[in-house]
């Protein structure tokens, strides 16, 4: 089935983001000039793009159409920003437009009712499949590894240590130690990223086939025996007790003898496992630092308070928050692109055209013309 949404949609309008952290923007330039060649209007909120260095004379030279919040929202059919839409946002939208961001339907099921109450088709990029044709549509991925990125730059700062083997006149240094909870995106590159940095990387993850990708990168894989998850949709699922007993007794000689841990574990719509406990942290020596970049879900670190260091028995830890927009020039580029191949998908040519049919469009489309089509977005 296939649904044209009202009449030709040629006006997207990009917002500026409201929350007090955010230095990314969801457009830029260069990907408005794309949107213009596809048949689309481009409008863009007065200093959308400030904070990740973009002025609004690069958006005009780039054929896009600066104007203040007011006239956007009056004048818009496609809305798009990257972080969720405030419930005074919602209600400024018209009806029956079309709303694109991050939505995080799982959990911000009020969201997700005020926009269907408006009638608003809702997409929510966090929901895009995890298939290979979906893959340059996957800002949760662009976003991800950079994330991972900047989480070792934000422990080596809090580090009292370098990185690497250091031989000097006087002595030698011996590298830090770099033990991570999570292979996936953010993990990845994270092990990649200490590895250049000279470090000892350990890592561990619930799925045993990342064991040659860590391997791959030059880091050294704790694997868990007698026990596995499975993955879903790109994601881990929830590990067992059984499981996370397993994986305690196998991470804590490593955990002992860690200068810094990054733990990466987040499973969709429900709260992070906790992977280092109170007694594991009191495992830990003085001196050593954790980035916990599950912070925002609760942390995976007994004592994370999200966007604050805390120091427990001489530990650090780092409640990591929106680790890509402190890389708000590259995030910001990354995920426009991203967006760029989410409306080739279904504003081909100017036209919202929702193909029902598509199983990214079914998998990201949370509410429709009045009617919520994602069973995990149901009150």
């Amino acid at each position: 089935m296939i649904l044209r949404h009202g009449d030709i949609f040629v006006r997207i309008a990009i917002l500026k983001e409201v929350r007090s952290d955010e230095n990314r923007v969801a457009m830029t330039p260069q990907i408005c000039s794309q949107l213009k060649k596809m048949g689309h209007e481009v409008l863009i909120e007065r200093g959308a793009g400030e904070r990740a260095h973009i002025s609004d004379s690069a958006y005009e030279a780039a054929g896009a159409k600066v104007c203040q919040e007011s006239d956007v929202l009056g004048s818009g059919q496609v809305f798009v920003q990257i972080n969720l839409p405030s419930q005074a946002r919602i209600q400024s939208l018209p009806e029956k437009s079309v709303w694109v961001s991050l939505l995080y339907h799982r959990t911000e099921k009020e969201t997700i009712q005020a926009l269907n109450q408006k009638k608003i088709s809702a997409f929510s990029l966090d929901a895009i499949p995890r298939i290979s044709r979906a893959q340059s549509m996957d800002v949760l991925s662009s976003q991800a590894n950079l994330a991972g990125y900047r989480a070792v730059l934000e422990g080596a700062a809090l580090l009292d240590k370098i990185f690497p083997l250091l031989m000097t006149a006087a002595g030698t240094v011996s590298p830090s130690k770099v033990l991570i909870f999570g292979a996936g995106v953010a993990g990845l590159q994270a092990v990649a990223t200490a590895k250049r940095l000279g470090a000892i990387v350990e890592a561990t993850d619930v799925r045993p086939e990342t064991k040659e990708q860590v391997q791959s990168l030059g880091g050294k894989f704790i694997e868990v025996t007698g026990a596995s998850v499975a993955s879903e949709g790109g994601y881990a699922k929830e590990a067992s007790a059984e499981y996370r007993a397993a994986q305690r007794a196998a991470v804590n000689k490593s955990l002992a003898q860690a200068d810094l841990v990054i733990t990466t574990a987040l499973v969709p719509g429900k709260k992070a496992p906790i992977l280092v406990d109170q007694e594991q942290l009191g495992l830990m020596k003085k001196g050593a630092v954790v980035v916990d970049m599950a912070a925002e879900q609760g942390g995976n670190c007994y004592g994370t308070e999200a966007g604050k260091v805390v120091e427990i028995n001489g530990v650090r830890i780092f409640g990591a928050m929106n680790l890509p927009s402190k890389l708000a020039a590259n995030a910001s580029e990354l995920f426009a692109r991203n967006l760029l191949e989410f409306f080739k998908l279904v504003a081909p040519k100017g036209e919202m055209v929702i193909d029902l049919k598509d199983e990214i469009t079914a998998g990201c489309l949370i509410c429709h013309q009045g009617e919520i089509r994602h069973s995990g977005a149901s009150a």
